[in-house]
């Protein structure tokens, strides 16, 4: 028997079943080792030597792989087609050759880039070695994230207490999210003008115009920039006859767009279906492993990770035959197209994401499939399909009109499709940064020289706006052009940056959060050629030499590290109030806004002290220079989508009459009832649920929020009440001792009893059992070399050093918790212990 080697379990049963019982299949469930989070893990010292180790979860799946590897005569490592697909099968091999099971086994490489039945069968037919130079390019990727991740995050800890870790993709891509929004702030909006007119012909057909002539020169865009200059444009056309003076009529050809890559997929997903690339990547995985159809699983696309935009020869066949058999030989070209990988990365330049088979139509198959999936299969097999359709063909006519002294003169512009072509089936969708879409309208049939009728003439005020945000789309699209990343990098990029909370999204676009803004500011200012476009795209070409065996990949880290490790080693020395003083400079306009009422600097409470940015355990806030003295505080600037002072009266409370304020606190903005009273009695207070925009908050749902905690009713088991509730981390459930997360707001407010009694019990079916297991291991402790672990305790997953247990929070996934992590929350958790302990002293 032989042994065949793939990453996901659904994959290991589908190809088991095309191979037959000669062969078994196992799954290693993606990587099985990593390096640890600690010092050393690669020691730039010993020529970048780097310890792996076997993950947690992997140790069992590995020692089943040994065992059956022990009866089989041969191991097929069958991974993905691409570097960490190399990578996998790497790292397998090596943990076998350390268990010493592989004497006398014959090893073979397999790839295939669709899961059928041919493809599986002739990539078994033609195997080959283990690519050395991809497992050096992974091996210099991963080295290099590490060396900038371990080394770099320690400074960001210490010198902005609060930030997060900084990663070398990551960084970028923040950056790019924050230049974008400087330019927002920036943008002064500029006036210009336009004049319209609407003229009848002799049949009394509707002829629409725009000027393009003034006093015989030629109208630009800010050529009317003010509404006197546009209402003497309109009176030299009321007052003109014009004529049509030149018609000029062309034909045009619009051509389809290539095959998809995993770029251009997740762009076009995000535009017409609204899929984050994280979703879009999601589907496509499952897409690509399997669908069962007809009582066999088959994989229903090609490898979704790919820059290339060539599909298989036989594809193409099948392609042009089904494009024949649905729409005819007229939307067939004689000859089939050939599309040409543009991206240099040759190593990922594989086949471009297309059906394993073209005559599996979408409507054949939606059944079988979820809404999602289903939308993005037809995407896919549509723009296959039309990638090697006909070209649409169109007529592009232009009408000029000019008075008697062709002083002035108006324009008539009209595309009119002659032939759909591709377009009969696909048109790839536009995004807000494009403004070439052609004005798709049929004019009226007219003659030079006949005279024109004026109907109307409109002047049109406009003002230029400021460069979009970022969509995920367009953030991709530009990461790509810049040569940032890599395709099968993107979608964790982004998600990366939310989950760090540098970002958040509104109506779908990136904003930058004050942390985001501060540690983009801070890498520019003492890291600045790390996070340089150009010095990044550099890298990645480094990195493809390696992949195409041109460059050594030791070479590579050596030139990175001899000049990163003393920028590190250089920052650190820096003291922390200069670091401050830098960002005081560079984040000045953004932080201390002139609102025209005087100095910004000056502090509001004492009129004495200057405002500055200082950084606690809690993060980055603005406080007075004369601290102790003044003890004032706001927060670092203005949060998630508010512009402006946000503090504001609601109304009143009808009940109490007291005043019902919106406030902005170091913590973010919160609801209060009241002032305080004379004995200082703190007022009723509540925080805006995660997602709702300070702007938003009216007087009933305010009021709505300081009634809470809302009693649903008593339990009918127990008698004691249940109670809804907003907390820290969102809406829930209290009912004695126990609580249950809620999934929306809403439901705070409408949840009644009976709902409320499964939802606890079913959180309480799914309770851990009693006493605490290790899920993950993560590392030592920095300060005292102790372990740090992730375990699955009775109230959920927590992580332990030593005596003290910090709990994860519940929106975040355990298996996500890196070291770092961990160690914040450690470290949270040691302080707030601490507080109490000084406290329980006091009194």
């Amino acid at each position: 028997m032989d042994l065949v080697i793939v990453e996901s379990p659904a994959k290991a049963k589908t190809i088991n079943k095309y191979l037959g019982n000669d062969y078994k299949v196992l799954a290693s469930f993606g990587h099985v080792r990593d390096l640890p989070e600690k010092n050393g893990s690669v020691d730039p010292d010993e020529e970048f030597s780097m310890i792996w180790e076997v993950q947690s979860a992997s140790g069992q799946r590995l020692n089943e792989i040994a065992d059956y590897l022990k009866k089989s005569d041969r191991l097929i490592l069958a991974t993905d087609p691409d570097r960490e697909g190399e990578a996998i099968s790497w790292h397998v091999l090596e943990v076998m050759r350390e268990k010493g099971v592989l004497d006398g086994k014959q090893i073979q490489r397999v790839v295939f880039n669709a899961i059928t039945r041919n493809a599986v069968t002739e990539a078994m037919n033609h195997p080959r070695e283990l690519d050395e130079k991809l497992v050096h390019a992974y091996l210099a990727r991963r080295a290099l994230d590490y060396l900038v991740g371990f080394n770099l995050s320690p400074v960001l800890w210490r010198k902005l207490p609060g930030a997060r870790s900084a990663g070398r993709v990551q960084s970028v891509a923040l950056k790019l999210i924050c230049e974008r929004e400087l330019e927002i702030e920036k943008f002064i909006p500029r006036e210009y003008w336009s004049v319209s007119a609407d003229f009848t012909t002799q049949n009394g057909d509707k002829l629409p115009t725009r000027l393009t002539l003034l006093k015989g020169g030629k109208v630009e865009k800010f050529t009317l920039t003010n509404e006197a200059e546009a209402m003497a444009a309109k009176d030299a056309i009321e007052t003109g006859r014009f004529k049509v003076n030149r018609i000029e009529s062309k034909p045009g050809q619009r051509n389809p767009s290539a095959p998809f890559t995993t770029s251009t997929l997740q762009q076009e997903a995000a535009r017409k279906l609204g899929f984050n690339a994280k979703r879009t990547m999601q589907i496509a995985q499952l897409l690509y492993q399997g669908i069962e159809i007809d009582g066999e699983a088959t994989g229903l696309i090609t490898y979704m990770r790919t820059d290339g935009t060539q599909i298989a020869p036989e594809a193409v066949t099948e392609t042009r035959d089904v494009i024949k058999a649905d729409f005819g030989p007229d939307y067939l070209p004689e000859k089939a197209r050939e599309y040409q990988t543009k991206a240099a990365n040759a190593q990922e330049a594989h086949e471009a994401i297309r059906p394993t088979s073209l005559t599996r139509r979408p409507e054949y198959i939606a059944s079988t499939l979820d809404v999602d999936q289903a939308k993005l299969y037809e995407l896919i097999w549509k723009r296959t399909m039309a990638s090697q359709m006909e070209n649409a063909r169109v007529q592009r006519t232009t009408i000029d009109i000019t008075d008697e002294s062709e002083a002035t003169g108006l324009r008539a512009s009209g595309t009119v499709i002659t032939f759909p072509g591709f377009l009969k089936l696909y048109e790839e969708g536009k995004d807000d940064e494009k403004s070439d879409k052609e004005e798709e309208q049929t004019l009226p049939q007219v003659i030079e020289g006949i005279p024109l009728d004026l109907q109307k003439v409109s002047p049109d005020q406009h003002f230029t706006e400021p460069p979009p945000r970022f969509s995920e789309a367009t953030l991709v699209k530009k990461m790509e052009e810049l040569g940032i990343g890599r395709p099968s990098t993107y979608a964790s990029v982004l998600s990366v940056l939310r989950d760090r909370d540098y970002v958040f999204m509104d109506r779908n676009r990136f904003h930058p959060q004050d942390k985001g803004r501060l540690v983009t500011s801070f890498l520019e200012s003492f890291f600045n050629q790390y996070v340089e476009y150009d010095f990044t795209a550099a890298l990645e070409g480094d990195l493809d030499k390696v992949s195409n065996g041109d460059l050594d990949y030791k070479d590579v880290l050596r030139k990175f590290w001899e000049n990163f490790s003393y920028s590190v080693d250089s920052t650190m020395e820096i003291r922390n109030t200069q670091i401050l003083d830098k960002m005081n400079e560079v984040l000045g306009p953004h932080i201390f806004k002139d609102t025209g009422d005087g100095d910004p600097r000056i502090c509001p409470k004492c009129n004495e002290g200057e405002l500055s940015l200082k950084t606690g355990k809690f993060g980055a806030f603005v406080g007075c220079t004369r601290y102790p003295e003044c003890r004032f505080t706001r927060p670092f600037a203005q949060a998630e989508g508010r512009e402006g002072d946000i503090e504001r009266e609601l109304g009143n409370d009808p009940e109490t009459g007291l005043i019902v304020y919106l406030k902005d606190g170091r913590f973010g903005p919160y609801i209060q009832l009241g002032d305080a009273g004379e004995d200082n009695e703190k007022p009723k207070r509540s925080g805006l649920p995660k997602d709702m925009r300070p702007a938003d908050m009216t007087l009933d749902y305010a009021l709505r929020l300081l009634s809470l905690p809302r009693l649903v009713g008593k339990h009918p088991e127990t008698g004691e009440d249940i109670t809804a509730d907003l907390g820290r981390y969102g809406p829930y459930l209290k009912h004695g001792k126990q609580s249950a997360s809620l999934e929306t707001i809403d439901e705070i407010f409408e949840i009644g009893v009976n709902r409320a009694v499964t939802v606890i019990a079913e959180k309480k079916s799914k309770a851990p059992a009693r006493g605490s297991s290790v899920i993950k291991e993560l590392g030592e402790h920095p300060d005292d070399g102790k372990p740090v672990n992730i375990m699955n305790g009775r109230y959920g997953p927590y992580v332990k050093h030593n005596k003290i247990n910090a709990t994860i929070p519940k929106d975040e996934d355990p298996d996500s918790v890196t070291l770092e992590r961990a160690l914040e929350l450690i470290a949270a958790r040691a302080a707030k212990a601490g507080a109490g302990k000084k406290k329980a002293k006091k009194s």
